[in-house]
């Protein structure tokens, strides 16, 4: 039976890119492909994919770049392909926003089993309740507002927090009361693969409370909910 996920499928290498594409099709879902950024950038502007399979190594514009390009445009989860010896891209490439990675030569079972695991991230993800970017959130006296990426409190303190806090605080923020598992936190924010940096996510969360809390060794607006992950606990007014 047809599978409504589509999938786009960058590379090069016709030998890789062909059967690879003929495989995904066998398994149900409607697959596209492109032999470069380039081509893949048109095929971005006129369909709507579920996710994107991407070469780190591609003549012209490099997979690398073309990632950062699609995780500033978009939300689509990537999951790229790399060499053995690619360390380095791999590892940057998961700190730009990709979701997973497959090392070539590989097993293309792997590869849907992790396509299969990032679309059921994707898909189990709780929405936001704003259909429209807001300008500010209130919440405990605390004022977050966007174009400084500041929180403000009614005391008279600002503090400026880093991108990944500011993430993770409006990721909370936008689904107040609601615990955030790691893995969501991490797709909310781009920052998807769990098992290199699922604790990073505890030290920035850890920092906000040092930010935001009266007592950060006793957090009550940052709660950990043992077991599932970590929530606001407050009333939030979007503005």
């Amino acid at each position: 039976m047809q599978n409504s996920h589509h999938i786009l499928v960058v590379d090069d290498h016709r030998d890789i890119r062909e059967p690879l594409t003929k495989y995904m099709k066998q398994q149900g879902f409607r697959v596209s492909s492109a032999v470069d950024a380039a081509q893949a950038r048109e095929l971005l502007q006129t369909n709507r994919f579920d996710l994107i399979v991407l070469d780190i190594m591609m003549p012209g514009e490099d997979g690398l770049s073309l990632c950062r390009h699609i995780q500033a445009t978009s939300q689509i989860p990537v999951i790229l392909l790399t060499a053995v010896s690619d360390e380095i891209d791999r590892i940057l490439g998961l700190e730009l926003g990709a979701d997973d990675y497959v090392v070539k030569p590989f097993n293309p079972r792997e590869l849907l089993a992790r396509v299969k695991s990032v679309l059921r991230r994707s898909e189990t993800m709780p929405t936001s309740s704003e259909t429209t970017t807001p300008k500010r959130f209130r919440f405990d006296g605390w004022t977050l507002i966007f174009n400084t990426r500041e929180v403000e409190h009614t005391d008279g303190r600002v503090v400026t927090l880093t991108t990944s806090e500011f993430q993770i605080l409006l990721a909370m923020l936008e689904r107040p009361n609601f615990a955030l598992s790691r893995d969501q936190l991490l797709d909310l924010t781009k920052g998807r693969a769990a098992v290199v940096f699922d604790r990073t996510i505890d030290n920035h969360v850890s920092r906000l409370r040092q930010k935001l809390e009266v007592d950060p060794g006793e957090p009550k607006l940052l709660q950990t909910v043992w077991g599932r992950g970590y929530k606001i606990a407050c009333e939030v007014i979007v503005e």
